[in-house]
């Protein structure tokens, strides 16, 4: 590590410790030629994950977008702000865990309705509605009897 004072690349750590989130490691070092203390900061380099759209675009992965989605789709409904970040968590995960660095947005879709299904049923609908773009009344009345039947 280079040191920010004397430029010299030689410096010995004093004190290491985790951030508060545990996503980097903190270390407090000394240089060895001019001995001024500076801190870096160690953190797991990551491969963003690429969203194909529909069009065939890509964008970085964003899970704010689908906080969004899910936040709409939950309105009104019991389902807690910290329910909702868990299931973008476990979508996050899941999509991270699957080892590909694209995915489509249509995977993510379906793990995002999957997810909703168990967590709230209006919510799943709602969501259902905009993602799969309902183009009538019939094809939301099958929706609603495939998640009627499969509760049975």
């Amino acid at each position: 590590m280079k040191c920010p004072n004397c430029g010299c690349t030689e410096s010995k750590v004093l004190d290491s410790r985790s951030t508060e989130e545990g996503v980097a490691i903190r270390r407090r070092r000394e240089c060895l030629e001019c001995q001024k203390r500076f801190t870096t900061y160690e953190r797991v380099e990551e491969i963003p994950l690429m969203v194909v759209k529909k069009d065939g675009s890509r964008q970085v992965f964003d899970r704010t977008k689908i906080l969004n989605g899910i936040v709409r789709a939950c309105e009104k409904r019991p389902v807690s702000l910290s329910q909702m970040e868990a299931t973008v968590s476990q979508v996050e995960a899941a999509l991270t865990n699957s080892g590909v660095n694209e995915v489509s947005s249509d995977q993510i879709g379906n793990l995002v309705m999957e997810k909703l299904k168990s967590l709230d049923e209006v919510a799943y609908v709602r969501f259902a509605s905009v993602y799969r773009q309902f183009k009538d009344v019939n094809t939301f009345m099958d929706e609603l009897k495939s998640l009627l039947s499969s509760e049975n």
